[in-house]
């Protein structure tokens, strides 16, 4: 895999398998335990409930999160503009879980290319 096309990049396609276990996974991880050194370091903001290495590390991953999925949404065949949805509250959160998350991308090549294999 070309780590450097799947982060970096909008073209071509992700399956369900690739966002879980190169996007979510590693993000959740590296999350957690930012935020318990934060907590041990003493850098959490009391008010925003924050830490200063969590907040830079969500600012680090939104844009290579925004590319997966717009190739997630390539995937299943919509455009990647479709990502916008998760602008609405509450609503666009569950939309993109589910989308993203849980629905099967399209069998065979579509209009983005053929399918991810591994």
């Amino acid at each position: 895999m070309d780590y450097k096309q799947f982060y970096l990049s909008a073209q071509g396609r992700v399956n369900r398998k690739q966002l879980w276990l190169y996007l979510v996974l590693p993000a959740v991880v590296v999350s957690i335990i930012l935020s318990l050194i934060d907590a041990a370091i003493g850098t959490v903001d009391a008010e925003s409930g924050v830490g200063l290495l969590s907040g830079l590390w969500s600012l680090i991953i939104l844009i290579p999160a925004i590319l997966i999925y717009i190739k997630r949404f390539h995937d299943r065949d919509k455009s990647g503009w479709w990502v916008l949805i998760g602008l609405i509250p509450i609503i666009g959160a569950l939309w993109l879980l589910v989308e993203l998350g849980f629905l099967k991308g399209t069998d065979g090549p579509n209009r983005y290319g053929p399918p991810v294999t591994d």
